[in-house]
């Protein structure tokens, strides 16, 4: 007797008319399943997805025949493959067939409202296969690469992340109304995906392809889980046992409930609206209605994306008559902003955007902001405006007194995690102070807003109730690094840090006083978003009202929320300013009074600049903050290195040149400069502990105190097995090895071969140095031979080793690092001449450039080129955080040379603390994932911390994810992998075959954690 659910809805199915239908297939009623696409440039990703699919489809039907069909070399056209396709199923196969139809957006224009031929090429394609085939289930897969690529149908090329995910949009919207138009009958159907697939970029392609796969996967079951970053692989479930069309599907409450306010107006309780009675000679002493011209430059918030907007489409319109800061649309009755408040002060205000279009529309007038602008951008745009301003015959350029707010910084929060120097507070900072400085000195009477930055993080909530409907995968696209990290994570913790950071880099730019060198000109910081608290329903879901459609821009609700906030933060007083916005509780106008009847800046607030930070205390040590708590062993001690946690480490050893020796890294002067301080060495130093001295060995040694082998103290006597010898070439390693093999099995307080050992190497600056003097010896293949000599001494004598190659650096920063003093002007230069003396443009430095980079590809094909692989207790990683080297700056943005020690060449022990850190961080991330730059963050906090879902030091195997679709194929096979794949095939397998369950089964899911 079958379980109540599955009989209920068999007999509604029968009532329907739908029992043995298109809308009754199970995934094992499936005997043939292929594929097409409409781009010969992604098919070899489809491919793998493809695969993928085609795998967990075999766990419940293992005699499913997949594939496509076999094309000449010459491309067709899709409707010819749909007809092909359609004479080979229909001749060969019998029974249900299941079609994915891949249409890729890559060639396609993002931002151009034309009609996209490919709707065509794909209704004509489902449209033969419609009428040529039976018992079919289409399933349509929109697919992006997210790159947009040139293209000649683009006018107006585009490449701002909005425009990418609205391009992705566009195809779902228009294949959604292919779909419609079509007249399916009862044995075939067609299903569009509700989820574009995207690939992001990744330098795992075979990861990325299983992630999607799954996704895939997902959506074309009944059930309604949503993708997640969590790998889970879903069954049909025994109320919901079918794959997925539009009829049988599960209608969920996915759209969104727009509680629109009509009334967007404000009433202005205001009752003094007069002007002064001379216009003002100091910014100090405006009122309201002295305002002559109002301008704004930033990002999409202030272009006023998708403010109007009541559908996701129509987010990428920009509605700049509604903008909060510089929209004139209608009047304040209905439209709520800072001009139409203004105006109802002075009636001729001018300078304000109205309607929907570009920054360069002549609607949009001094509003000239830009979709997707950061920081970087603000320049620009501040000039194109003093250009507007001085030029248009309405603006009295010099008399006419001016509020222009400036409003940037999301899309470098959203960027920060590709590249956090890039992206660093203080280079955020330092363009938005260039930007400023260009109205500083060419704009007379002006008040400049410059708004906080929003605290966009709890924007997060939206997309964590999949009731609300918010298009997550949209945001994905344009704002990836608020949405990625995981709650709790390092990532978000850091993100959240930079957020501040960005906020306090800009309250000590207007604080540093620097604008308020005349009368005629200041800068305001208005920090109203500095803490958001999001608006809720009555049911404590987050109110989407208050969020255009992608729930990421504001609407019109957010953005007259938005104008009220800024107007009265422009009446309070610089120090006691409202930094809150609290969605719920609106925001009632304030007004001038009489004893106030300015806009409030630094003076009349009577606000005390602080000035610049205080001198920060003489730094007393190098030594770093440790937070871990995961810090213990193995429960017993593993016998793979791809299972080695750090507490598991018990010794370490070094080789290298004079760098690892710990040359001159504390010397104050040249005496000391030939001192090796072995003890602050960077991977293998011991000199007291982590507190005081930052070295890797410091911190193995948090996790296991009785680590053995760093290097103590100055010269050779307590070197531990710190084998490196100043002045060393990768030719000389092989020795060292040879002396450390010898050295750690004679030493008896070594268990040489029980004990888990971490050699690192570092090698290659000499020989890169002295190359252009001897280029027979020291060429990329000679360092190559050596390097693998080394390597293959360490593989056969060394057990249970894991060995560190930190990839060398590139050189040519060295010739930035400059100091006027004897050791830099006369020894750098010997030390590194084959870098150091050519000239810039000269055939000889782009040779050695060219050299580096290639001992840097050579070391990694050395390697991974699985010369290595075959033992499980060894392994080798590189170590790239220096592949793409970033010279440390000081806060006046040049190179900051208390990294270095006296000769400007080594590192002192504040570049050895950085490496060391460096080193670590690159040990927990996964092969291929790894940072390739070091962005010298200059703190005591940068140690990152093993995790629980990987407590492992990461190795190439490791950081290789095993797919649950490979899992899961081997599982049919009979190899019984463990008793959670059982569950899983017993599971899908019992509900397939309606076995008696005594309850409602919910779905069965597999859980990774890496994928």
């Amino acid at each position: 007797m079958m379980a109540g659910s599955t009989l209920l809805t068999r007999l509604l199915l029968v009532g329907a008319g739908l029992l043995l239908t298109v809308h009754a297939v199970r995934p094992a009623d499936v005997s043939a399943l292929y594929w097409l696409s409409t781009s010969l440039s992604s098919r070899d990703v489809t491919s793998k997805i493809f695969r993928r699919v085609a795998e967990l489809l075999s766990m419940f039907n293992p005699a499913v025949v997949t594939g496509n069909v076999e094309f000449p070399s010459q491309p067709w056209s899709l409707q010819q493959e749909a007809e092909k396709l359609s004479l080979f199923l229909s001749d060969q196969v019998s029974g249900w067939k299941l079609v994915l139809l891949f249409v890729s957006t890559r060639q396609t224009c993002a931002c151009s409202t034309h009609v996209d031929p490919i709707e065509r090429e794909v209704e004509g394609a489902l449209q033969i296969l419609q009428e040529q085939l039976h018992q079919t289930l289409l399933h349509v897969v929109v697919f992006s690469s997210n790159q947009q690529k040139d293209n000649s149908m683009c006018t107006r090329p585009e490449n701002t992340k909005l425009c990418e995910a609205t391009r992705l949009q566009k195809m779902q919207y228009s294949l959604s109304n292919v779909l419609a138009r079509a007249k399916w009958h009862h044995n075939v159907t067609a299903v569009l995906q509700p989820i574009p697939l995207i690939l992001e970029d990744t330098s795992d392609l075979e990861e990325m392809s299983s992630k999607l796969a799954v996704q895939l996967w997902t959506n074309m079951l009944q059930t309604t889980s949503t993708p997640s970053e969590d790998v889970t692989i879903p069954c049909p479930t025994q109320d919901r046992p079918f794959l997925r069309t539009q009829l049988n599907s599960p209608k969920g409450n996915s759209r969104a409930i727009w509680q629109t306010d009509p009334d967007m107006g404000t009433k202005i309780p205001c009752k003094d609206c007069h002007p002064s009675p001379t216009p003002p000679n100091s910014v100090h002493e405006l009122r309201p209605a002295d305002v002559k011209v109002v301008a704004a430059v930033g990002d999409s918030l202030t272009a006023g994306n998708g403010v109007g907007a009541d559908n996701l489409l129509l987010v990428i319109n920009e509605y700049r008559g509604l903008s909060w800061s510089i929209g004139g649309d209608e009047n304040i009755t209905t439209v709520t902003t800072l001009p139409n408040i203004l105006r109802e002060f002075n009636p001729s205000l001018t300078g304000f955007s109205q309607g929907i279009g570009k920054q360069d529309s002549p609607a949009a007038f001094l509003n000239q902001a830009v979709a997707g602008a950061k920081s970087g951008d603000m320049v620009e745009q501040v000039r194109t405006l003093v250009d507007m301003m001085k030029n248009d015959t309405r603006i009295d350029f010099h008399n006419d007194w001016k509020v222009i707010t400036m409003f940037i910084g999301g899309n470098d929060l959203c960027d920060f995690c590709t590249d956090t120097v890039i992206f660093s507070p203080r280079n955020v900072a330092e363009r938005i102070r260039r930007a400023l400085d260009i109205l500083h000195h060419e704009v007379p009477r002006a008040l400049v807003n410059l708004v906080e930055l929003l605290n966009i993080i709890p924007l997060r909530d939206l997309h964590k109730d999949n009731s609300l409907g918010c298009p997550t995968w949209f945001v994905r696209i344009v704002c990836p690094c608020v949405l990625k990290p995981k709650d709790g994570s390092f990532e978000l913790r850091k993100m959240k840090e930079f957020s501040r950071a960005y906020q306090h880099a800009m309250r000590q730019l207007v604080d540093s006083g620097r604008y308020d060198t005349h009368d005629n000109f200041t800068v305001v910081l208005q920090p109203f978003f500095r803490e958001v608290f999001l608006p809720t329903l009555p049911d404590g879901r987050p109110d989407r009202s208050y969020f255009s459609p992608d729930c990421f821009h504001l609407s019109q609700r957010g953005h007259t929320l938005m104008a009220r906030a800024l107007w009265n933060n422009m009446l309070e007083p610089v120090g006691n300013k409202t930094s809150t916005q609290d969605f719920m509780a609106g925001n009632d106008l304030k007004c001038p009074s009489e004893a106030a009847p300015f806009l409030r800046t630094a003076v009349n607030s009577n606000y005390t600049f602080p000035g610049p930070p205080p001198t920060p205390a003489p730094v007393t040590n190098w030594g770093s903050d440790f937070s871990c708590l995961n810090t213990g062993p193995s429960d017993s001690a593993p016998t793979s290195a791809h299972k080695v946690r750090p507490a598991d480490i018990k010794v370490v050893a070094a080789l290298g040149d004079s760098v690892t020796a710990g040359f001159g890294a504390k010397a104050k002067n040249l005496l000391q400069l030939r001192t090796e301080y072995r003890g602050v060495s960077w991977s293998i130093g011991g000199d007291k502990n982590l507190e005081t001295v930052t070295t890797l060995a410091n911190i193995l040694r948090k996790f296991n105190p009785d680590l053995k082998g760093a290097s103590k103290g100055q010269g050779k006597k307590r070197s531990g097995f710190n084998m490196s010898a100043s002045g060393a070439k990768v030719s000389g390693i092989p020795g060292q090895v040879r002396r450390l093999i010898d050295m750690m099995k004679n030493d008896t307080t070594v268990d040489f071969a029980n004990d888990w050992k971490l050699v690192t190497l570092f090698i290659g600056g000499n020989d890169l140095c002295q190359f252009c003097n001897d280029r027979a010896s020291l060429s990329p293949q000679n360092y190559t031979h050596h390097l693998m000599t080394s390597l293959d001494m360490l593989y056969k004598e060394f057990p249970r080793t894991i060995v560190n190659i930190l990839e060398i650096l590139q050189l040519e920063g060295l010739r930035r690092i400059k100091r006027d003093s004897l050791g830099c002007n006369m020894i750098q230069p010997l030390a590194c001449p084959c870098f150091l003396l050519p000239g810039e443009d000269s055939l000889e430095f782009a040779e050695a450039k060219r050299i580096n980079r290639e001992v840097q590809i050579e070391t990694e094909k050395v390697a991974y080129g699985g010369r290595y692989d075959d033992r499980e207790d060894f392994a080798v990683v590189v170590q790239p955080f220096f592949k793409n080297t970033i010279i440390p700056l000081n806060a006046d943005g040049r190179p900051d040379v208390t990294y270095f020690t006296e000769d400007c060449f080594h590192f002192s022990e504040r570049g050895h603390a950085e490496m060391a850190v460096a080193m670590w961080n690159n040990m927990l991330e996964p092969v291929g994932k790894k940072q390739t730059y070091n962005n010298f963050p200059s703190g005591r906090d940068g140690i990152k911390c093993p995790t629980e879902e990987h407590p492992y030091i990461f190795t190439k195997i490791n950081s290789v994810h095993v797919p649950v679709w490979l899992i899961a194929v081997l599982t049919i096979s009979g190899l019984l992998l463990g008793w959670a794949l059982t569950w899983l095939i017993l599971s899908c397998r019992g509900k397939r075959n309606n076995r008696r369950m005594t309850t409602a089964t919910t779905a069965v899911q597999m859980k990774a954690s890496v994928f």
